[in-house]
């Protein structure tokens, strides 16, 4: 998906970034002190770390903050080389300005290869007095525990639902777009707490239509319909394969859904089915099985028909 309004719509200071509150908090007072020591934001996809290293610096140099903030992918640059070449030279050279010291931004971090974060921990101990490291991440427990132990570290949670719809209306409004409740929530569904994913969501439903309702929003962002997920999950129960086999193809055909797609769809409505405990244990079991199967390259078709017939037999 295109990311227009994602960069747009970016918080230019901390007290627009939403969802983050004690992490915004902590980092206000660190541009208030005049410091920042080495930070690390760790958190699932979408929840701002990058746009909280963004207004950070720009809250802090003021005007000068793009020729002392360097920003980096990680993923694309993971090499030795890159830490050795380009963020040494950096590091060691001296801020513009007034600025006690630059900062590099190294995004998704967790992809530096492990002698690319050795020789990173030893020239984040030896610039400290240039230069400060903000390290992005989605997983902490794939960067080394001496980068670890040298950041304060700022866990990110999900964005929850009634900031991602304050935030959405906010865009809706500024766009002259109309978001229906149904829409708004179907919006919320498909991002599971990743605003990017909401934002991009949003962006693609209103190059179809300035009226954003759940069937335009499920039309464009390629997940399974709550409703029809739960109708299948029901009519397989009940021991009507044939039935929920015609379900299954409708999905694939005319929602035009992948075999991923539906097994995330299913995995989420079993938990609205009227159905023993233990009963819902062993099909989230299957579903795990069909799900890593799918993913190594075997027929989905075939995988969710297999599922669908285990289903069908277990006695309610």
């Amino acid at each position: 998906m295109i990311e227009i309004w994602t960069e747009k719509y970016r918080p230019s200071k901390l007290d627009e970034v939403i969802g983050q509150e004690h992490i915004v908090k902590s980092l206000k007072a660190y541009v208030k002190s005049g410091n920042i020591p080495h930070l690390l934001f760790a958190g699932p996809a979408g929840t701002g770390k990058t746009t909280c290293a963004i207004a950070l610096a720009k809250e802090f140099y003021g005007d000068a903050w793009r020729e002392n903030f360097e920003e980096l992918n990680a993923s694309d640059e993971r090499g030795l080389d890159v830490v050795r070449g380009r963020i040494k030279n950096f590091a060691r050279t001296a801020p513009l300005g007034r600025a006690p010291f630059k900062i590099i931004f190294l995004d998704e971090a967790d992809a530096l290869t492990p002698d690319a974060q050795a020789a990173l921990r030893r020239t984040m101990e030896r610039y400290t007095a240039t230069c400060r490291f903000i390290l992005s991440c989605n997983y902490s427990s794939k960067i080394i525990e001496p980068i670890q132990s040298r950041c304060v570290v700022f866990r990110f949670s999900s964005i929850n639902d009634r900031d991602m719809e304050k935030y959405l209306q906010k865009i809706a409004e500024k766009e002259g777009i109309e978001i229906t409740e149904e829409g708004m929530k179907s919006l919320i569904y498909v991002a599971r707490g990743d605003m990017r994913r909401a934002i991009n969501s949003l962006q693609v439903a209103a190059s179809i239509s300035n009226r954003i309702d759940a069937d335009t929003v499920y039309r464009v962002a390629s997940v399974a319909r709550p409703e029809l997920a739960k109708a299948l999950l029901e009519t397989a129960l009940r021991g009507d394969f044939l039935k929920a086999r015609e379900m299954l193809d409708k999905m694939f055909i005319e929602e035009g859904l992948s075999g991923e797609d539906i097994i995330k769809g299913l995995h989420g409505a079993i938990f609205d089915v009227s159905l023993h405990e233990r009963k819902k244990a062993e099909i989230i079991d299957r579903m795990g099985e069909v799900e890593f199967r799918i993913v190594e390259g075997s027929n989905e078709r075939i995988q969710l028909e297999a599922l669908l017939a285990y289903l069908a037999s277990i006695e309610k």
